[in-house]
């Protein structure tokens, strides 16, 4: 089984837009590009398009290709499969990690989420995203607002496993 994006760091960006990517998180983009090692550095997929625009989200080239696949499955010309392929196909483009470990956000990307000093990075399995601050920790208590009037989240997990 491939790794996952797990965790939350925190790290600063540079006035060119530098970043530096979790460790973590470098290992999983390294082992979903089929180029690397040979390439030297990874790349992978931002997507900029989804969540309302406000947080940036990272692929591995293995798992953009697997979500890709399936899109594919849709019939095509359904609404669903309209809006995937625009957020997916137009709204992303691909970018590299560098040799010391950074990725390079540009002004436009930055100005899409409101990214000034710093950068927050969170793992969401076959995904990671990168939020302002502030702007995270506001969907974080969306989330457990959200999780305080549901039975039990975690649940569905459980109800999930006994029923498969």
């Amino acid at each position: 089984m491939a790794r996952r994006f797990r965790g939350k760091s925190l790290h600063k960006v540079d006035a060119k837009g530098r970043v530096s990517i979790p460790a973590s998180f470098r290992r999983v983009l390294e082992e979903g590009d089929p180029d690397w090692p040979a390439n030297d550095t990874p790349q992978f997929v931002i997507v900029y398009g989804s969540n309302e625009g406000q947080c940036l989200e990272g692929y591995s080239l293995k798992s953009i290709d697997e979500i890709d696949d399936l899109i594919e499955e849709l019939p095509h010309f359904s609404p669903e499969r309209e809006y995937l392929e625009t957020i997916l196909g137009t709204e992303s483009e691909y970018a590299t990690v560098d040799n010391s470990g950074r990725m390079v956000l540009s002004q436009a990307l930055k100005d899409k989420i409101g990214l000034d000093k710093e950068a927050v990075f969170v793992g969401k399995g076959n995904r990671f995203q990168i939020w302002e601050p502030s702007a995270y920790e506001a969907e974080l208590a969306r989330l457990r607002e959200w999780a305080a009037t549901q039975d039990n989240p975690k649940a569905v997990l459980y109800r999930r496993k006994s029923e498969g």
